[in-house]
């Protein structure tokens, strides 16, 4: 397959299929399906493109970047050379991201995702990791005006799930073969308001006890005490996403919380001695600048996880009417976040629209997939609340095929827990010198 014609599937994706979004989504079943098979007609020539890198990335005085000087201009020029130091191991710094992050250039933007791609082979090989997802209670006090399971929607399923039920389904996630457990809940008020932080203890250690997989706790802001004591359950991470770094933005996301008290929380829980996951949401009113602000700020607070995620309007919030933003801006963060972030675990997310676009976040430099959900369990996921779940699209089973076919593997549990322990030294040693 041609370089050339890689680039024409390429500019097909962007312009056809980012097109398509903004005219199908959110409408009628049919027109859905429409978008679904232009989705798998040019899926997987891209992502092999890029990934076989048909999509060329040029080096000073090649001879595709020769013929294609003319066609460039100086800033369009320092998109390749940011490239090439990117691939030499070292990170854009924010004025590089923000030059990548405007980029419009069809052949710019395929080179910056096969770069992301070649970093992660670089620091990571083709192994991929798979994170299980448990949502234990969708019950939430909070208020956020992008959520489905805010406190007052009486749209989404609410439910508590009892701890020996959830660790059974952990035990059976492993089994299956994720490298991690993802547990997490609402804010829910019992737990919160009612101070019953040891209910959420209780649930780690039955499900460490079950388990010998790594961890991870999502249940919102906590004390540093009941941080502490997770840790000593059990729990390896602590993901708790700030979805922007500007300020003002999370006041009208993240409505009554505190700034502050959620990054605190975060910076509490690393010297706790827990991993930290960060993320950004795509598609709520951000502008480009603030995405690069949110990479580096995930950068200063040291996470070991980082994502980006497309905004999926959700029925009965406030935000229910906003359009998700195309693929392709979801592509362009991760490939970015990929190139400043080299060797932290980037998720490609199933909650979004399952295996749709999943190649395609892959192929953006990711190397975790996440929201692996039990079919016929019960459990919903966020975004997208039974999205592809007991049709058996968010299995081990359903996407390893796909791993698969975009050149990657599934890694074994052991080498996720290797490097599980060998991020937790590192994180150990830079605090003891901070």
């Amino acid at each position: 397959m041609s370089g050339t014609w890689a680039l024409k599937i390429a500019n097909n994706l962007q312009y056809e299929v980012a097109s398509a979004s903004k005219q199908f989504v959110n409408e009628s079943d049919s027109e859905q399906s429409k978008l679904n098979s232009l989705m798998d007609e040019y899926t997987i020539p891209t992502v092999q493109a890029i990934l076989k890198e048909d999509v060329k990335i040029p080096c000073a005085g090649s001879p595709w970047q020769t013929r294609q000087r003319a066609a460039f201009t100086r800033a369009e020029y320092s998109v390749k050379r940011i490239i090439e130091k990117a691939l030499r191991g070292l990170p854009p710094n924010k004025k590089e991201a923000m030059r990548l992050m405007q980029c419009r250039d069809i052949e710019d933007s395929f080179s910056l995702f096969a770069a992301a791609s070649r970093v992660r082979g670089t620091r990571f090989g083709n192994r991929v990791f798979l994170y299980g997802f448990l949502y234990f209670s969708t019950y939430c006090r909070k208020m956020c005006s992008f959520c489905f399971y805010r406190k007052v929607n009486t749209e989404c399923p609410r439910y508590r799930k009892d701890p020996d039920e959830v660790a059974e389904m952990a035990r059976e996630l492993e089994k299956s073969g994720v490298h991690l457990v993802d547990l997490t809940m609402g804010e829910d008020p019992i737990i919160h308001d009612g101070k019953r932080y040891d209910l959420l203890v209780k649930l780690v250690k039955a499900v460490r006890d079950r388990v010998s997989m790594s961890i991870m706790v999502s249940p919102g802001v906590l004390p540093r005490k009941v941080l502490k004591s997770l840790k000593e359950a059990g729990a390896d991470w602590y993901a708790l996403y700030q979805e922007t770094h500007n300020r003002k933005l999370f006041s009208t996301l993240r409505l009554g919380q505190g700034y502050d008290e959620r990054m605190k929380a975060k910076s509490e829980a690393k010297k706790e001695g827990l991993l930290i996951e960060e993320g950004m949401l795509l598609g709520v009113g951000e502008s480009n600048e603030d995405r690069v602000d949110s990479i580096f700020a995930m950068k200063r607070l040291g996470a070991s996880q980082v994502r980006a995620m497309g905004f999926i309007p959700q029925k009965g919030s406030p935000m229910e009417g906003r359009e998700s933003p195309p693929i392709i801006d979801e592509m362009k963060t991760l490939a970015i976040m990929r190139l400043v972030h080299q060797d932290r675990l980037m998720p490609a997310s199933l909650d979004i629209d399952a295996l749709k676009g999943f190649e395609l976040r892959l192929a953006s430099g990711s190397n975790v997939v996440s929201s692996i959900i039990p079919p016929n369990s019960g459990l919903a996921g966020v975004a997208q609340a039974h999205l592809g779940v007991d049709e058996g699209l968010r299995s081990v089973e359903g996407v390893t095929p796909f791993i698969e076919r975009s050149g990657l593997q599934v890694a074994s549990q052991k080498s996720y827990l290797r490097w599980v322990d060998e991020e937790k030294e590192l994180q150990s040693a830079r605090s003891n010198h901070s």
